[in-house]
């Protein structure tokens, strides 16, 4: 008798949880899943329309030819967390569990197993009297692999940023693309580009 009011009671909530209302947009399927916006947060839907990663806020949304909303490359989706007003990026993967913590300036999407980053390194200088803790702070362009590992640093200089929500509005912009799955282009500071190979 227990078992048959423990089904009883489970059917209706399962056919409840099939069934997703009120939302205000659905991005086409891309490998094999599809982002769905309800109000200011969104979720991923299975080809069967049940949700695989519930509402959220902290998805980074990606431009298409046709909209704006996040997706998945290489089993991995951008995300972004703020700290001290800053915006740090990081990944989750298809389960919605944060596999890269958010601890970049930037990130692209993946591409063949590896994604471009902005890397932040945090220098100590020393103390004085004024000042408990006297630090640098730069970043670097890098290229990582789906564990968040680097593979390749893409500027041998360090890039001198002042880490503060007054000054770092927006993220720094990232100058690098890939072009091919063993070359990245490099765009310098005169507006002119490099290919590099990708060790």
């Amino acid at each position: 008798m227990k078992k048959i009011l423990i089904v009883i009671l489970i059917i209706p909530f399962m056919g409840i949880a099939q069934t997703l209302e009120n939302l205000d947009y659905i991005s086409p399927f891309n490998n094999g899943i599809a982002a769905v916006k309800k109000g200011n947060e969104w979720g991923f839907i299975a080809k069967d329309g049940s949700l695989l990663i519930d509402f959220r806020n902290d998805l980074v949304l990606t431009k298409t030819d046709n909209a704006n909303y996040p997706i998945f490359k290489n089993d991995r989706c951008l995300i972004a967390h703020h700290k001290d007003g800053v915006l740090y990026y990081g990944y989750i993967n298809k389960d919605g569990v944060t596999v890269i913590t958010p601890e970049f300036l930037n990130a692209s999407n993946f591409k063949n197993g590896s994604a471009i980053v902005l890397k932040l390194v945090k220098e100590q200088l020393g103390s004085n009297e004024l000042m408990k803790n006297v630090v640098n702070y730069h970043y670097f362009e890098v290229i990582i692999d789906k564990d968040g590992e680097i593979r390749q640093y893409l500027n041998e200089d360090p890039i001198h940023i002042t880490l503060s929500k007054r000054y770092l509005k927006v993220a720094p912009n990232i100058t690098s693309k890939f072009i091919s799955e063993d070359l990245i282009a490099i765009e310098g500071i005169n507006k002119k580009w490099k290919i590099k190979k990708i060790n």
